[in-house]
């Protein structure tokens, strides 16, 4: 089990997150995960660096694997972009670009390129094709193909080192879980009610996950007293508490914001893990670790991450069953 912390995009600025990226390491966590918008879910969060570019500064200023997301379904990022630059960060930090994860996009992100917003049967086949040709490039084969997505003729002169970085799928339901079964490295899913990430785990599995990666980010808030983390989850985190049929057509944070007017802190319950003592999050990251889960990035929807990194380095990470930080970190690249 590998504990990580999830670097936010739309909450907080690139230079601050590079900060909050080598904070969480000294605090003890194993890895980070980067999220990857083009917009915040709200006008409240106000932020969208790019990612790519920010992989860079902050492995540079770590020495902990990374893991990020993309939609390589050809709207904002092309495959053979996405493989591109997966290759060049794989090269400059051997072994430290972890794993991809690959969805099939909402229109908040990908609708800015003007190319309109597919029904869900075509991204997913636009999704599983993307990662047909990153893996195709990254194995030095010359890829051309018409449909679901136009390439041609390309080839990478510059792959990867040895092992590529995994290309996990991203689901919210068994339905989805069980199709990225088939051909998915892992699966990245968010914490939901047991039952439900239960039965996710169960589809993957059988639909070809058995034995595969098992990532899980942890949508958790953390603060003093329950109120205060009560108070935090719903203003900062309650745009992303909507079903996944209505979050992936909601084309802007007003969207967003119009979506969840009427929701109150009661209704994060089951999305948001909302507490102060450290033992109740110990317990959720150990019942997730019962379910089978490799690595688990801890996302504190908060706007007190100094304060979390340290009391979770101090009073969670240390009383769990197994800290996996310092055998799974890499040498710092000089």
């Amino acid at each position: 089990m590998l504990i990580g912390y999830h670097a936010s995009h739309e909450q907080f600025a690139p230079e601050d997150l590079r900060v909050l990226a080598r904070e969480a390491e000294r605090a003890g966590f194993g890895a980070v995960m980067s999220s990857d918008h083009f917009k915040p879910w709200s006008e409240l969060q106000g932020q969208s660096g790019f990612a790519w570019v920010w992989l860079g500064a902050a492995m540079e200023a770590t020495s902990v694997p990374f893991g990020t997301l993309a939609v390589p379904g050809g709207w904002r990022y092309h495959p053979a972009i996405v493989a591109q630059a997966g290759a060049t960060l794989a090269r400059l930090f051997p072994g430290r670009l972890a794993w991809l994860g690959l969805g099939s996009g909402e229109a908040l992100n990908e609708s800015v390129v003007g190319q309109g917003w597919p029904p869900k049967a075509e991204r997913n086949s636009r999704l599983e094709e993307g990662a047909r040709i990153i893996r195709a490039l990254w194995n030095g084969e010359t890829v051309s193909s018409e449909r679901p997505i136009p390439v041609r003729e390309a080839h990478l002169y510059t792959r990867p080192a040895q092992p590529h970085p995994l290309l996990v799928g991203a689901a919210l339901g068994p339905e989805t879980a069980q199709w990225l079964g088939a051909w998915a490295d892992g699966l990245i899913t968010v914490n939901m009610p047991r039952e439900q990430l239960g039965e996710v785990v169960a589809a993957f599995r059988r639909g070809g996950g058995a034995g595969k990666r098992l990532i899980l980010q942890m949508h958790l808030s953390w603060a003093p007293t329950e109120g205060e983390a009560r108070d935090l989850a719903w203003r900062n985190w309650r745009f992303n508490v909507v079903e996944p049929q209505v979050a992936e057509n909601c084309a802007s944070p007003e969207d967003f914001e119009e979506a969840t007017r009427d929701l109150g802190p009661e209704d994060l319950e089951g999305h948001v893990i909302m507490a102060s003592e450290p033992e109740h999050f110990v317990s959720a990251i150990v019942e997730a670790a019962d379910l089978g889960f490799d690595e688990i990035y801890l996302h504190n929807v908060g706007d007190n991450q100094r304060a979390f990194l340290a009391t979770f380095g101090e009073e969670v990470l240390p009383r769990l069953p197994q800290n996996p930080c310092d055998n799974l970190r890499e040498p710092t690249n000089v």
